[in-house]
C-alpha cells in the first residue's frame, strides 16, 4: 500500500519511529539508533535525545507506542535496552546499524539528515533566528546554533526583500478608480 501523506516512506511502525525523531525533534541518526527504552517517558510525554530532554509530541508519541506494540509482538523476550531492535539486535544488547536505520528513507529525496536540518531551520524561521533558543530547544552546540540562526536570518531577509511594498491602501487602482467621495460624486 502506498502512502499519499507528506512522508511516503513512513508507511510502517518501524519507518515512523525512525523518521519522526529526525523530522520533529531534529535527532541525528546515531542518536535515534542509540535511543534506549528508558529515554522515553510516555506518561510524562518526555523524550531524551543525546541527554537533552524534550517534550514528546503526540505524533511521535503515537509512533513510539505503535512501535512498542509491534516490538512486543515480534520480539517478546528480547533484553535489548534500545528502543529500536531488529532480527540481529533482538538477540543481544547492541543498537541497530546505521544501514538498517536509514533503510526507510533510502531512495527518497528526504534523508534523515535533511529532515533533521529542516527541523532546526524551521524552528529558527518560526521562532526567530535566535541561537540561544536553538541551542536550548535542540541541545546543540553554540556554533551550530549560530549557523542555523544565520541561515534563517538570511532567508528571512531575502524573502522580505522579495516582497513588494505597498505605500498606499489603494495600491493597484488606476487614477480613474480613485474617488474623493461616494461613487458618482465626481
Amino acid at each position: 500500500m502506498r502512502s499519499t501523506g507528506p512522508w511516503p516512506a513512513a508507511t510502517t511502525p518501524t519507518a515512523r519511529v525512525i523518521i519522526l525523531p529526525a523530522a520533529v525533534h531534529a535527532a541525528q541518526s546515531k542518536t535515534i539508533a542509540r535511543l534506549r527504552l528508558d529515554d522515553i517517558d510516555l506518561g510524562e510525554c518526555r523524550i531524551s535525545l543525546a541527554g537533552h530532554a524534550r517534550h514528546l509530541d503526540d505524533l511521535t508519541r503515537q509512533a513510539i507506542t505503535d512501535w512498542l506494540t509491534y516490538r512486543r509482538r515480534r520480539w517478546p523476550n528480547t533484553a535489548n535496552p534500545h528502543l529500536l531492535v531488529n532480527r540481529q539486535t533482538a538477540l543481544g544488547t547492541e543498537p541497530v546499524s546505521r544501514l538498517w536505520l536509514t533503510s526507510p528513507v533510502r531512495h527518497q529525496a528526504a534523508t534523515l539528515e535533511r529532515l533533521r536540518v529542516d527541523c532546526q531551520l524551521e524552528e529558527a524561521l518560526t521562532h526567530g533566528p535566535d541561537p540561544l533558543h536553538l541551542a536550548e530547544v535542540f541541545g546543540i552546540a553554540e556554533m551550530t546554533a549560530i549557523r542555523y540562526a544565520t541561515a534563517a536570518r538570511q532567508i528571512l531577509e531575502s524573502s522580505a526583500e522579495a516582497e513588494p511594498i505597498s505605500s498606499s491602501p489603494t495600491h493597484g487602482l488606476t487614477t480613474d478608480q480613485h474617488t474623493d467621495g461616494p461613487t458618482g460624486s465626481r
